[in-house]
């Protein structure tokens, strides 16, 4: 079995990966109320479906006030658990008072920050408390630094925010103004194919988004980096021309990827060929092009990236340039895909591929042949608990666990732990963390002492297989 062990200092990659999964955990536990705002949205507004002055007085207060808390309680409960939260909190109303905007990214700020203070205020203060007087110190710490905390907010974090956010709004609308927003692809889909993808989504695109909707009712923002056309079209190459392996594999991700929503699913068919990062930014950009041009967008961030939420958060009169917009971006990406599928075949591909799944094949009848005692000893097969990681915890590693899982129950095995999580959250008693080979470093991070599988594919990856051959070995 190939297991990979990660060694040495995590990568810049790593690090920001951990940044981008550090974002997400604070909006992904939220997703649900802010489609509940897409929806108000959407229905209400002037411009909405169902017109209604009365119930369009909620959208104001969901997107200034409870939008921003949960994200800014989410992050300080990362950080420090209940207590983390709180200050979070506290905090961020003083960045929701004092400004004129929604304080998405203040709340992604100060909500960790507040976290932050009273972790080390706790641990601090532990070692003096007298017994007796826990509860009292602990609730007047948190009252007393989260008033400092909601002053410093009003007064001087909160404008500090307000001020970089217009200069970024301002950069944005000068892009968008010279025609140059496609450009954003230049740098959105290298960046995805890294699993990079959070950071850009919910550090920058989501909070602009969310602000831009305020104004006018949706917001292109959402669509520049979720738009699961490019997948889709350079899945669809890689099917009709891809080799056997590819052609085997595609189909089945196409529809994890482009009506599931889960995008990890092609990055490494990117990967196997990097020049098709070519055709994915090309596609992405003919997307934005054709969004432009029908003048369109979404009332709120589609998590996952599917069809379905694409449509679910199309608001009236714009379905037929998001669809066109995800459409031509398969195109776009489906025809520069083929085009370097069929320039750049190697007659060896095949068979270089055959060979290496041949490898795997003959090396586990070679382990079964070297007798079943001997493996049941060994305490790298005793596996009770394998633990399947990705960056946020829901999307790939979930299909992944479920694929392997069901593998497992197949062959009868049921006393097998597969569960998945973000990989922050993997627990410390796993016999193994399996995630996908470019999450790996990061997995060093917080696991470096642990056994880790970096595969290439959640569906069909030969150390899976393997693994799974392994355990039914034991098993019988």
């Amino acid at each position: 079995m190939n297991n990979i062990n990660v060694q040495g200092n995590p990568s810049v990659r790593a690090k920001v990966q951990a940044f981008g999964g550090f974002l997400t955990n604070m909006v992904l536990p939220n997703i649900g109320a802010f489609i509940a705002w897409g929806l108000l949205t959407a229905l209400f507004i002037p411009t909405g479906w169902l017109p209604n002055e009365f119930l369009g007085k909620l959208v104001g207060p969901t997107i200034t006030n409870l939008l921003p808390l949960l994200l800014a309680y989410s992050g300080g409960y990362m950080v420090a658990g209940h207590r983390g939260a709180v200050m979070g909190t506290i905090g961020t109303m003083g960045l929701i008072i004092g400004s004129s905007i929604p304080m998405f990214l203040g709340a992604m700020i100060v909500g960790p920050l507040g976290g932050y203070i009273i972790k080390k205020v706790d641990k601090f203060l532990h070692k003096y408390i007298p017994s007796g007087f826990e509860m009292v110190i602990n609730n007047f710490s948190i009252g007393i630094i989260g008033f400092l905390l909601l002053l410093l907010s009003y007064v001087v974090i909160g404008p500090i925010i307000e001020y970089a956010n217009n200069l970024i709004t301002i950069a944005i609308k000068a892009l968008v103004a010279t025609g140059g927003l496609p450009l954003l692809s230049l740098i959105n889909e290298p960046a995805k194919v890294l699993f990079l993808n959070n950071v850009i989504d919910q550090g920058i695109y989501y909070p602009l988004g969310m602000q831009q909707t305020l104004e006018h009712g949706k917001s292109l923002f959402f669509m520049v980096a979720s738009n699961p056309g490019p997948g889709l079209g350079l899945l669809l190459a890689y099917t009709f021309f891809g080799n056997s392996v590819a052609r085997k594999t595609a189909p089945g991700a196409i529809i994890i990827q482009f009506f599931g929503g889960i995008h990890e699913l092609y990055f490494p068919y990117v990967l196997m060929k990097p020049i098709t990062i070519i055709a994915m930014i090309l596609g992405a950009m003919a997307g934005i092009v054709t969004f432009q041009l029908f003048g369109v967008g979404l009332v709120a961030g589609p998590s996952p990236g599917s069809i379905f939420s694409y449509l679910a958060l199309t608001p009236k009169g714009n379905f037929i340039g998001v669809i066109a917009g995800v459409f031509i971006a398969a195109l776009v990406s489906f025809l520069v895909t083929a085009f370097i599928l069929k320039i750049q075949k190697e007659k060896t591909s095949d068979n270089s591929l055959n060979n290496n799944l041949n490898h795997f094949i003959e090396k586990s009848q070679q382990m079964k042949s070297e007798g079943k005692k001997i493996l049941a000893k060994d305490p790298l097969l005793q596996y009770k608990k394998i633990s399947f990681a990705c960056d946020a915890g829901f999307g790939s590693s979930a299909m992944g666990a479920s694929i392997f899982r069901k593998k497992l129950d197949k062959a009868g095995i049921m006393d097998i732990e597969v569960k998945h999580y973000r990989i922050e959250d993997v627990p410390k008693d796993s016999q193994v963390i399996i995630v996908h080979k470019n999450l790996a470093d990061r997995v060093k991070l917080h696991h470096n002492n642990m056994e880790i599988i970096a595969i290439s594919s959640y569906l069909d990856d030969p150390q899976l297989e393997q693994l799974l051959a392994d355990i039914i070995m034991v098993k019988n």
